[in-house]
């Protein structure tokens, strides 16, 4: 049984007590926002501005600039995600999940190859190129980006850049080293798989005509 323990959460035995207590805290929180999303609760937002802003200080002590980019970017998306889900479309009606539109398609497209060359030069200034997980990180910082940004319009497209996400980060987290972390993006790609079946449901009740 320790070698297992040593195998998964080794790595702990040198890392602060505090970080350890905050990577838990950040991680327990972050579980909680996602599963707000797929309940399309608001809850969704507050929670996840506490994980991502424990884990913007983490990830700035660790070093791991691409991923304190995706959180700090959470952040700032959840702000403007809080004020689209709770603006009203008429009088009754908060905004609903829908489609991506054409332009939207477009408007990914761009986000997601600036946030590559964004953070390629982050990396490049910072001389970081010394691993080949900085190219992964360059990646899914891109995927990330794109589908925070659909979650917060309330695209049902989001949740599959968070499933192709979640499960290139699973074995990413794994190999840096942040065991609890790499669970989470496991928990987050079930959680994603159902989200995107439980907001195509809502989406379809959204396209059913009114029967008089």
């Amino acid at each position: 049984m320790q070698p297992i323990f040593d195998f998964f959460f080794g790595q702990y035995y040198e890392y602060p007590t505090l970080f350890i207590y905050l990577e838990v805290i950040a991680v327990i929180f972050g579980f909680l926002s996602v599963w707000y999303s797929k309940q399309e609760n608001i809850l969704v937002y507050p929670t996840g501005i506490i994980s991502t802003l424990i884990f913007v200080y983490l990830l700035w002590q660790w070093e791991l600039l691409g991923d304190m980019m995706i959180n700090a970017y959470y952040f700032a998306m959840s702000i403007y995600g809080w004020y689209i889900w709770t603006r009203k479309v008429d009088a009754t009606h908060f905004t609903p999940v829908t489609k991506m539109t054409k332009r939207e398609h477009v408007w990914s497209i761009l986000i997601f190859v600036a946030t590559l060359l964004f953070v390629f030069g982050v990396y490049e200034y910072f001389e970081k190129w010394n691993n080949w997980t900085a190219y992964v990180d360059t990646i899914t910082t891109a995927i990330f980006f794109v589908g925070m940004w659909l979650m917060a319009r309330k695209k049902i497209e989001n949740w599959i850049f968070w499933i192709v996400g979640d499960i290139i980060s699973v074995p990413l987290y794994f190999y840096k080293g942040l065991t609890l972390t790499s669970f989470q993006y496991l928990l987050f790609t079930i959680i994603a798989v159902f989200g995107y079946f439980a907001w195509k449901k809502s989406l379809n009740k959204n396209l059913q005509p009114v029967l008089k």
